[in-house]
C-alpha cells in the first residue's frame, strides 16, 4: 500500500512538473515560468508580443523554442567560446544593461499625468486628434488595365450600367456577380469606412456630386472601371477627451520618458566630459 502511494505521489510531481512545461523541442524544454518573466521584462518593447492573444503568444513560443535549439546546438560547438562571439556577447550584454538602466531612470513617475495636464495637453493638440470625413463605400469594379484591350470591358460594362439603371436594380447582388473586386464582390461591393484622404482622388472628387444611396456614373482609373455607391457618410469630428485619454496618456508618458532620459544623459556628461585621444583614434585606421 505504501508503494502503491508513492508511485501515486511520483506520478503526481511528474503531472505537476510536465503542467509547468509550456513547450518542448527536441531536448529542449520551456518552463511556463521562464516565457512569463520573459514577457514582464519585455513590456513595452519591440520584441514583446504585439497582443497577448493565443494566436500570438503561440507564435512567440514557438519563436523562443526553435532560438533555444539553435542556442543549444551553437553552445554543443562551442560557438560561444570564439573570440568574435565572445566579444560580441559581451557588447550586447553591456548595451542591454545600460539601456535597461536608462529606461529605470526615465521613466515617467506613476502619477504623471495628472488630469489637469491631460486637459491641457487635449486642448493644445486638439487639431491632432482630428478624424477626416469618412465615406462608407460599395463599388463594382470592372477590370481593365488602361494597357490591355477595352472591347471585352466595356461590353460588360454597359451591361451592368444598363442593370443598374432597372428601377428595380440591386446593387449588393449585381457586385456579388459581376464585379471583379474579390475582396468585396462576396460582401455586395461594401468597401467598409474610408477616410476621404485615403480614397483615390479621381473617386474622391466625384463623392460630393453624389447623394446618399446614389449610384456614380462608372470612374475609370488606371486598373479598370469603379461604380460607386455612398452607404453612409460621417462628418470630420474631434473625438472628446474621454475617447483618447488613454493614448493621450501614452504619448504624454512616452514624451516624457525620453525628456527624462535626454535630461539624465545631459547631467551625466557634463559631470563626466568625454575625453578622445587623438594619436590613439588614428590608429584605429589601420585596425584589421
Amino acid at each position: 500500500m505504501l508503494l502503491r502511494s508513492f508511485s501515486l505521489f511520483c506520478a503526481f510531481s511528474a503531472f505537476l512538473q510536465a503542467e509547468d512545461i509550456i513547450g518542448k523541442i527536441g531536448s529542449v524544454e520551456l518552463p511556463t515560468s521562464e516565457v512569463q518573466t520573459l514577457i514582464a521584462s519585455l513590456k513595452d518593447t519591440e520584441e514583446a508580443p504585439a497582443e497577448l492573444n493565443p494566436e500570438a503568444l503561440d507564435q512567440f513560443v514557438r519563436a523562443l523554442l526553435v532560438q533555444r535549439l539553435v542556442l543549444q546546438q551553437a553552445i554543443a560547438e562551442k560557438h560561444d567560446q570564439k573570440p568574435n562571439v565572445s566579444a560580441q556577447i559581451l557588447r550586447t550584454r553591456d548595451a542591454a544593461i545600460a539601456e535597461s538602466y536608462l529606461l529605470s531612470v526615465s521613466k515617467a513617475p506613476a502619477a504623471y499625468p495628472t488630469e489637469k495636464e491631460l486637459a491641457e495637453a487635449y486642448e493644445q493638440n486638439k487639431g491632432s486628434f482630428l478624424v477626416p470625413k469618412s465615406w462608407l463605400l460599395a463599388q463594382i469594379f470592372v477590370s481593365n488595365p488602361k494597357e490591355s484591350k477595352a472591347q471585352d470591358a466595356e461590353k460588360r460594362l454597359d451591361s451592368i450600367v444598363k442593370q443598374l439603371s432597372e428601377p428595380s436594380a440591386d446593387f449588393a447582388s449585381i457586385a456579388r456577380v459581376s464585379s471583379d473586386d474579390r475582396n468585396s464582390s462576396a460582401n455586395g461591393g461594401e468597401l467598409g469606412w474610408l477616410q476621404e484622404n485615403l480614397i483615390q482622388p479621381a473617386i474622391r472628387d466625384t463623392l460630393p456630386t453624389l447623394k446618399l444611396n446614389q449610384v456614380s456614373k462608372p470612374i475609370r482609373l488606371d486598373d479598370g472601371w469603379h461604380i460607386i455607391k455612398i452607404l453612409d457618410v460621417r462628418e470630420a469630428n474631434t473625438p472628446a477627451l474621454d475617447q483618447v485619454k488613454p493614448q493621450l496618456k501614452a504619448r504624454l508618458r512616452a514624451q516624457k520618458a525620453q525628456e527624462n532620459r535626454q535630461l539624465f544623459l545631459s547631467k551625466l556628461l557634463e559631470a563626466n566630459p568625454p575625453a578622445i585621444n587623438g594619436i590613439e583614434l588614428l590608429k584605429l585606421k589601420s585596425t584589421p
